[in-house]
């Protein structure tokens, strides 16, 4: 968008320009007659040029605005000094800038304050994030300008100008210059601080999800503002309208909230932080990306003079570690020293008492991988000191875990970070208080058969800690940068999980950063303990933290780059356990989110065991006195949704395609396609699991008492999604394709898929048994889906699968197989209609020839 608007602005200023160019040679216009000859002024008769000089003089001066400073900030002011001089005059706010902060970049950090109930958002949440400058303009006043970071260029190569030439920089805010100090400059911002502006308002997307309106000037006020060396901390308390959202979900998919109020339009007040935190004048040395090692990472397009393309520069987030400067001798030749700062982060005072020192151990359990870089003593976690005055928990300098009173079951863990080098300033993590319970329901349905503990709706104080430093220990993996490492279980041979000697030793994840939550693959007579259940911080995130962190002594990015490298190569061939499997690949098996081991048949089938025992017994486990049956629906659901897991784990193998990113230096292919025998076995295994009902699920005694029978059981719905995936035509597209490129020999076929799915499906055909209702279910599934194979409406799908399915879809063999095995189906059933007694089987088979016959009958 900003390339368009500046595009925009180059038209028009051309097009303003040709026609002044041109103005004075129009035809029917003398050139002389547009504008007065200079050696013709002298003639202009005398008596009214006297006259015009005499009305110049009697006209009144224009005001000075800039005033004497102590005009501005008298004696009575109450002032404080910091990164910004501010003035209090009688409720009146004023800054008072440093000649030497114009022009440097300045982070501005927005946050709730405080909110109303109900909103779904929470006081410490981060609003807004901008970088901006203060800069001097043309007409006594200060402009707030932002500073984006599309494209850089160093200032003294060649190139610089045409940068900033094709980037202007959009000015926020205006402030009329008050009073000038001793090599400074005053403005008033009470109207920036009171008004609503983009740097410190909604963005447009939570402002619409929370139906928020317009500010209302006279219920909109400053609050306090506080000062310190690097940064200025202002709170404001601010009110809008709120205008009733329509029904139905928000556009992010959020069920739509709005704010109380009376009336169809009502008022809102908000209660807000902004930090203006100044940015380091010269950026940290970034170190750049690589998609070998899980780190979140900034860029921007990089200009050079001796560049001969234009490329973009990704570097990772991370914080700015370094030694003292009397111990980098001992940093660069591997001693473990002290950082010059360390890694602080507070607790909430709102937390309860009984669970801080779970989440203070989360942090400090990430000591250890820091001295991989070198560095002792590089992270602590503290409570919050709150008798001391001096200190803000809104205050960019300072790194809390945020307790939210919330239902909602979750914790986050972001950071705010320097857009120029990726170096992270500090981090608020957001921890609410009901994601006890989505432990207690993760833990009862995985580990229940295993540890007597998760056999109860409360868990002891002990347990739930443990489970609680699990999860910090994770979120504060975020905060240093670290992403998701979705494939890390896959590396651990699935027998492995119950070997209690290797599992207790290692994890049953070699990283804390992976979703493997906790080992359901034991079985009861492995006598494994916590030590093997409870994911940790592993051998891959002590490598990632060694990665981003260590010294290489590299002068540049690029120098840096190589070295990093090398260690990625060098690590990672001694060690698979260290590989590093994204998070966003939707194709490959191996990088999947609630999935233990390298075997996802195998482990499902360990899984099931277990939930086998969870089910006899959650009638007990679940059981409370007074209990209307709410706890068994919760925790039955939570086994259905535990059993669903299983099956899409499995399911991402057929028509998987591995992905492992390498750079020149290391064999083999980037891509491939999962092997056919594994892809078979995933599909046998949805035959023998799902496909054939697995009616213990459907335990009479557990459903009668929490479900009526007045809507499709969720087994029944899990049957009939997994297997439209498993025949939709983006999946069949993508087998078609390996097989053309690979060679059929060495690949999965589509029509194996298809005949070992139907062949099951459809096995009451052959001997003319009644058909149950989920097979009648699955029997139109399938049927309805070959159909939509057959010619899919790219219009009612995804872009994604838009792009997967191509111009050339029609053309290839996925709808002549589809249309093939209608009409193959179309014969069977008719044969089969004879000879079944059941009536209702009947009809449903007669329903399924009208509908083959509609879709491949063009008379039809």
């Amino acid at each position: 968008m900003l390339k368009k608007l500046l595009l925009c602005g180059c038209l028009l200023g051309f097009s303003a320009l040709s026609y002044a160019q041109k103005r004075d040679t129009l035809p029917g216009i003398p050139r002389d007659t547009t504008r007065i000859p200079k050696d013709t002024t002298s003639h202009v008769n005398k008596d009214s040029s006297q006259n015009a000089v005499k009305k110049e003089a009697q006209k009144p001066k224009k005001p000075n605005p800039i005033k004497p400073y102590k005009e501005i900030i008298p004696d009575s002011a109450i002032s404080h000094t910091g990164l910004f001089t501010i003035h209090d005059v009688d409720n009146e706010w004023f800054f008072e800038i440093p000649d030497s902060l114009f022009n440097r970049d300045i982070l501005v950090v927005t946050r709730f304050d405080k909110v109303p109930g109900g909103a779904g958002v929470y006081a410490g949440e981060i609003v807004n994030q901008q970088m901006v400058r203060f800069v001097k303009g043309p007409d006594k006043n200060v402009f707030l300008q932002l500073k984006l970071t599309i494209s850089m260029a160093d200032s003294t190569s060649a190139i610089y100008q045409a940068v900033i030439n094709s980037n202007a920089d959009p000015y926020l805010a205006s402030f009329p210059i008050k009073a000038y100090g001793k090599n400074s400059t005053v403005i008033d911002v009470n109207g920036f601080f009171t008004g609503d502006n983009p740097a410190l308002s909604f963005p447009s997307s939570t402002r619409k999800r929370l139906s928020i309106g317009g500010l209302i000037p006279d219920r909109s006020f400053i609050k306090h503002i506080h000062t310190y060396p690097i940064n200025t901390e202002v709170r404001t308390v601010k009110t809008y309208s709120s205008i009733p959202p329509p029904p139905g979900p928000t556009p992010d998919g959020r069920p739509a909230k709005h704010f109380d109020a009376a009336g169809d339009v009502g008022v809102v007040t908000i209660g807000f932080n902004h930090s203006f935190l100044l940015l380091p004048k010269q950026p940290m040395q970034q170190r750049l990306f690589d998609p070998r090692v899980g780190y979140f990472a900034d860029g921007y397009t990089k200009f050079g003079d001796d560049q001969q393309r234009v490329k973009d520069d990704h570097f990772i987030v991370r914080w700015n570690l370094k030694p003292r400067p009397e111990d980098f001798d001992d940093w660069k030749n591997g001693k473990l020293v002290v950082p010059q700062k360390q890694i602080v982060y507070y607790i909430d005072p709102a937390t309860p008492k009984k669970w801080r020192p779970y989440l203070i151990a989360g942090v400090n359990d990430w000591a250890k991988a820091f001295e991989k870089a070198g560095f002792k003593d590089a992270i602590v976690a503290k409570e919050w000191p709150v008798n001391d005055t001096t200190m803000s928990m809104e205050d960019a300098r300072y790194s809390v875990i945020r307790y939210f009173a919330s239902d909602i079951e979750n914790a986050y863990g972001p950071n705010v970070h320097d857009p120029r080098s990726g170096e992270i300033i500090e981090s608020h993590i957001g921890w609410y208080h009901n994601v006890m319970k989505l432990l207690h329901d993760w833990y009862m349905v995985q580990a229940g058969p295993i540890d007597k503990r998760a056999r109860k709706m409360v868990f002891d104080d002990e347990l739930m800690g443990d489970l609680i430093r699990f999860v910090s220990s994770h979120e504060i993996g975020h905060t240093l940068g670290l992403r998701h490492n979705f494939g890390s279980s896959s590396t651990v041979p699935v027998e492995l999980l119950r070997n209690k000697k290797w599992v207790e030793e290692h994890g049953h994840t070699p990283s804390i950063m992976d979703y493997a939550r906790f080992n359901y693959v034991a079985q009861p007579g492995d006598n494994i303990t916590s030590k093997g259940i409870y994911p940790r911080i592993g051998v891959y995130d002590y490598w990632a933290i060694q990665w981003g962190y260590a010294y290489t002594g590299a002068k540049t990015p690029k120098e840096d780059h190589k070295i990093t490298n090398k260690w990625i190569i060098e690590n990672l061939s001694k060690n698979p356990m260290l590989w590093f499997g994204t998070e966003t690949d939707p194709y490959d098996p191996r990088t999947q989110s609630e999935c233990l081991g390298d075997d996802n048949m195998l482990a499902s089938d360990y899984g099931i065991k277990n939930l086998k025992i969870v089910l006899k017994n959650l009638p007990e486990w679940t059981k409370e006195e007074a209990d209307t049956y709410e706890n068994l629906e919760e925790m039955y659901t939570q086994t259905i949704g535990q059993y669903g897991r299983y099956m899409v784990q499995v399911l991402k193998n057929v028509g998987g395609i591995y992905a492992t990113p390498k750079t020149i230096e290391q064999p083999g292919n980037v891509y491939e396609p999962t092997p056919k025998d594994i892809q078979l076995r995933a599909v046998k295994f949805l035959n023998d699991h799902l496909f054939t009902t697995p009616e213990w699920l459907l335990d009479s005694s557990i459903l009668n008492k929490i479900s009526s029978p007045a809507s499709t059981e969720i087994l029944y719905r899990m049957q009939q999604s997994v297997l439209e995936s498993l025949i939709s035509p983006s999946r069949l597209q993508r087998i078609a394709f390996c097989s053309q490129r690979y060679g059929q020999a060495n690949t999965f076929q589509v029509e194996t898929l298809i005949n070992t799915v139907e062949d099951n499906i459809f096995s009451e055909l052959t001997d003319g048994q009644k058909i149950s209702l989920s097979r009648r279910s699955l029997q139109k599934t399938y049927i309805n889906q070959l159909i939509k194979d057959m010619s899919p409406d790219k219009s009612a799908n995804s872009v994604q699968l838009q792009a997967i399915l191509g111009d050339g879809y029609s053309e290839s063999d996925v709808p002549s197989i589809a249309r093939g095995h209608l009409i193959e189906l179309k014969g069977k059933i008719a044969q089969a209609v004879d000879h079944v007694s059941d009536t209702l089987s009947k009809y449903h088979l007669q329903d399924l020839l009208y509908r083959i016959e509609k879709a491949v009958d063009a008379k039809s």
